[in-house]
C-alpha cells in the first residue's frame, strides 16, 4: 500500500525527482510562462532531470513544431505536443543515455488570466512517461480550471500542480487514486479554498491498461479535486464545457437505481414543455441525468460497480450523465451557469419536493431560503415538477403541502411560472418506485420487469446488474 505523503513541499518533491538519476525528460509549456520547469530549476540538481524546456508561445511557431490544431488550448494540441516531444527525446538520447533511463515528457497548454479580458481560465496538462526501463509509454492527461484572481497567482499554482503531476506519476502510479489525491498538495489557500480544479482525468498506455477511467473521474469528486464530472451519452469522460457550452440544458435529478419508466416519462414530458420555452432549440438541447454524491454508497468498492451500472443504463437511454456533490439546487444551477447562458430546466419529482423547500438545506445562508430561491431562479431557469400518486390521491404542484413559512414562496414561484407543473404525464407510471424495484431485483420478485424500459430490463438481465441472477431452468 503506497501512502500519500502530504507533508512534502513543492520544492522537496521537485528535488526528489531531480536527484533520481533515472528520470529524465522535457518540459514544454504554452501559456502562463514556464512555471513547472522553473520549480525544478529552483529546487537544484535539475541537470539530473531536465533535458529541455520550451514554450512555443507564438501560434505560427507552435504550428511549425507540432502541426495544425483546431484550438490551441485543447486535448488535441496537448497530445500533439506529447507525441512530438516524447518521440524526439528518444530519437536524440537513446544512443547516449543509460538503458536504465526512464524518459518522460511533460506538456501543458493553458489560457490564464488576461489583463484585458474576462476569459475562461483553463487548460490541458499531461505527462507521457516510462515507468520501467525500456517499457512502452504510459500517459496521464487532465483538464484543469484555474481559480486564482491574477495571472501571477494562476501561473504559480500551475507550477505547483506540474510538480505534483511529475512526482505523483513516478511515485504513486501503482495506485491511481492516490495519485489523484496528491494533485492538490500545496494548492489550498489560507482560507481553505483550492486554487486549481481538475474536472477530467484520463489514464492510458502500457502501465494503465487496466485502469477504469470513469471510476478515476468519479474519484476526482470524492477527492475534492472538483465538484462535478460528466460523461457523454457514450459513457466517455468529457469536459463539462464541451458538452454544455452554449446549450439549453434539461437536467433530471435522481438515484436512477435503476432508471425506470417513470424517469423516462418525467424527462419526455418535461422536454415537450422545455422546447416551448422562448429561445430553446431542439438541436441545442443537452439532456443530463444527474446523480448526487449523496446517492452513492459510503462503501466505495461496492459502490463502484453499481455506479458504472447506472452510467451504462442511463447511456442506453441516450442521456449524458453528471455526478456532483451539490445537494442544493441553486448550487447545481450556478455550476451549469459557468458553461452556458442559455435556458436551464431542472426536472423534479414531487416526491423530492422537500429537498427544494426544507429550510435545513439552507442553513448557513445569510438570506436562508429566500436567498436560495433568488439564486436558483435568477434568469432563464425553470423547475418542472412531476406529480405522483399517494394511495388514491394525486399529488401535484397545486395541492402539495409545504411548511407554513414556505407557502407564500411557493405561491410566488408558481404564479410567475418559475415552478412549472409537468403536463401530459402517464398516469400508469406514477406508482413506480426505483427504490422498491431495487429491493425486488435480487429476489426475482414482483413485476419489476414491466416497470423498466425494455433496453434497461434486458441490460440488467444480460449483465446481472443490481444483484440479478437468473436461475437455471429446471
Amino acid at each position: 500500500m503506497i501512502e500519500h505523503d502530504k507533508s512534502l513541499t513543492t520544492e522537496q518533491k521537485a528535488l526528489a525527482v531531480n536527484l533520481n538519476n533515472q528520470q529524465y525528460g522535457t518540459f514544454v509549456e504554452i501559456g502562463a510562462g514556464q512555471e513547472v520547469a522553473r520549480q525544478f530549476f529552483s529546487a537544484g540538481a535539475a541537470a539530473g532531470t531536465v533535458a529541455k524546456t520550451m514554450s512555443a508561445y507564438d501560434m505560427q511557431v507552435s504550428d511549425d513544431i507540432y502541426g495544425k490544431a483546431g484550438r490551441y488550448v485543447s486535448r488535441e494540441r496537448l497530445e500533439q505536443m506529447l507525441d512530438y516531444e516524447y518521440d524526439l527525446l528518444h530519437k536524440r538520447l537513446d544512443a547516449v543515455r543509460s538503458e536504465e533511463t526512464l524518459y518522460f515528457s511533460y506538456a501543458a497548454t493553458v489560457t490564464a488570466k488576461s489583463y484585458s479580458q474576462k476569459n475562461e481560465c483553463h487548460g490541458w496538462i499531461g505527462i507521457r512517461l516510462q515507468l520501467e526501463p525500456g517499457a512502452p509509454a504510459s500517459e496521464i492527461l487532465m483538464h484543469v480550471r484555474m481559480l486564482d484572481d491574477t495571472n501571477r497567482e494562476q501561473s504559480e499554482a500551475l507550477g505547483i500542480l506540474g510538480v505534483n503531476v511529475v512526482y505523483g506519476a513516478f511515485h504513486y502510479h501503482e495506485q491511481p487514486k492516490v495519485f489523484i489525491e496528491s494533485l492538490l498538495d500545496n494548492l489550498i489557500n489560507p482560507f481553505g479554498q483550492k486554487r486549481i480544479e481538475i474536472d477530467l482525468i484520463h489514464f492510458s498506455g502500457h502501465h494503465f491498461a487496466s485502469v477504469e477511467n470513469r471510476l478515476m473521474n468519479l474519484h476526482l469528486v470524492r477527492s475534492w479535486c472538483c465538484r462535478a464530472v460528466m460523461f457523454d451519452a457514450k459513457g466517455s469522460s468529457e469536459v463539462p464545457m464541451s458538452l454544455l457550452r452554449k446549450k439549453d440544458v434539461l437536467v433530471i435529478r435522481g438515484s436512477f437505481k435503476p432508471p425506470t419508466k417513470v424517469h423516462v416519462d418525467m424527462t419526455e414530458a418535461a422536454m415537450k414543455q422545455f422546447l416551448e420555452e422562448e429561445g430553446v432549440q431542439n438541436d441545442k438541447v443537452c439532456t443530463v441525468a444527474e446523480i448526487t454524491m449523496a446517492e452513492l454508497d459510503s462503501d466505495v468498492e461496492t459502490e463502484d460497480a453499481d455506479f458504472l451500472s447506472r452510467v451504462d443504463l442511463l447511456n442506453k437511454l441516450g442521456y449524458n450523465v453528471l455526478i456532483s456533490d451539490y445537494l442544493r439546487f441553486f448550487r447545481l444551477r450556478s455550476w451549469m451557469r459557468r458553461y452556458t447562458q442559455n435556458r436551464i430546466g431542472i426536472v423534479l419529482s414531487i416526491l423530492d419536493f422537500d429537498q427544494l423547500f426544507d429550510a435545513k438545506y439552507y442553513k448557513g445562508l445569510e438570506g436562508g431560503i429566500l436567498e436560495a430561491m433568488g439564486k436558483l431562479f435568477s434568469g432563464n431557469t425553470n423547475v418542472y415538477v412531476y406529480p405522483t400518486r399517494r394511495d388514491d390521491t394525486l399529488i401535484t404542484l397545486d395541492n402539495v403541502e409545504v411548511d407554513d413559512d414556505a407557502k407564500y414562496i411557493l405561491k410566488h414561484l408558481t404564479h410567475n411560472k418559475l415552478l412549472v407543473p409537468v403536463e401530459n404525464w402517464n398516469d400508469k407510471h406514477l406508482h413506480i418506485s426505483a427504490r422498491h424495484i431495487a429491493t425486488k431485483i435480487p429476489l426475482g420478485q414482483g413485476d419489476w420487469e414491466q416497470q423498466l424500459p425494455e433496453e434497461i430490463r434486458e441490460e440488467i438481465k444480460a449483465k446481472c446488474m443490481f444483484g440479478y441472477c437468473e436461475l437455471p431452468e429446471a
